[in-house]
C-alpha cells in the first residue's frame, strides 16, 4: 500500500533534541494519531547531536491536509508549540513522498537511510532497485503534488528516492543518515 509519507528533518538547538524527543513521545504521538497521522519512525541522527528526523504518513494527500489541519489548529498543537519551537532552529527540510511508510522493528538499535537523486532516466533507478533493495528496504519516491498545507514546507523541485537499510551504495549523488530510533 502506498502513502503520502512527510521525512521530518529537524536541526534543533544545541542540546535541545532531548527535550524535544521528550515532549514529542508525551504529547504529539497520540495527539497526531488522534486525528488519524500515521506515525512511522523516530530518530537521534548519530552524526549530528543536533538533529531529530521522523516520519509520519498520510492514506492521500486530502487526508493529509485534513489531518494536518485539525493536529495543527487543535489544543495539543496549542498548548505545546512554543515549548517545541522554542528547541528549534529549522524544520523546514521536509521531503514528501510516495511509499510505505517505515517504523523500524523493536529493539533496531541503528537504522541506514539513504537519500538519492537517482540519475534522470527513472529506468535507471529501476535496474539498481530490482538488483539491490527488497520489500523490507521500504522505498519512497517524491510526490509531485503541490503542498495543499503551505504553513508546512517541504522541499519541492528535486526528484529523491529513500530507502532504509543497507544497500549496495547507487553510483549517483546520494546521503546517508545514520539514525537511532526513539523509543517511545
Amino acid at each position: 500500500m502506498s502513502l503520502v509519507v512527510e521525512l521530518r528533518q529537524y536541526t534543533l538547538h544545541p542540546g535541545a533534541r532531548e527535550t524535544l524527543i521528550e515532549l514529542f513521545e508525551r504529547e504529539f504521538v497520540t495527539g497526531q494519531q488522534a486525528v488519524g497521522i500515521t506515525l512511522g519512525g523516530r530518530f537521534r541522527d548519530l552524526d549530528d547531536p543536533d538533529r531529530f528526523v521522523w516520519l509520519r504518513a498520510f492514506p492521500d494527500m486530502v487526508e493529509r491536509r485534513r489531518s494536518l489541519e485539525a493536529f495543527y489548529g487543535g489544543p495539543v498543537w496549542r498548548e505545546h508549540r512554543d515549548a517545541a519551537n522554542a528547541t528549534m532552529v529549522d524544520s523546514d527540510d521536509v521531503l514528501l513522498l510516495q511509499g510505505p511508510g517505515f517504523t523500524p522493528a523493536p529493539g533496531t538499535r541503528e537504522v541506514l537511510a539513504t537519500i538519492c537523486h537517482p540519475a534522470s532516466d527513472a529506468a535507471t533507478f529501476d535496474t539498481y532497485a530490482a538488483r539491490h533493495l527488497r520489500p523490507e528496504h521500504a522505498v519512497h519516491r517524491t510526490e509531485h503534488a503541490e503542498n495543499d498545507f503551505p504553513q508546512l514546507p517541504i522541499r519541492t523541485g528535486e526528484d529523491v528516492c529513500v530507502w532504509f537499510g543497507l544497500a549496495e551504495p547507487p553510483s549517483w549523488s546520494h546521503q546517508h543518515l545514520r539514525l537511532e530510533p526513539v523509543t517511545g
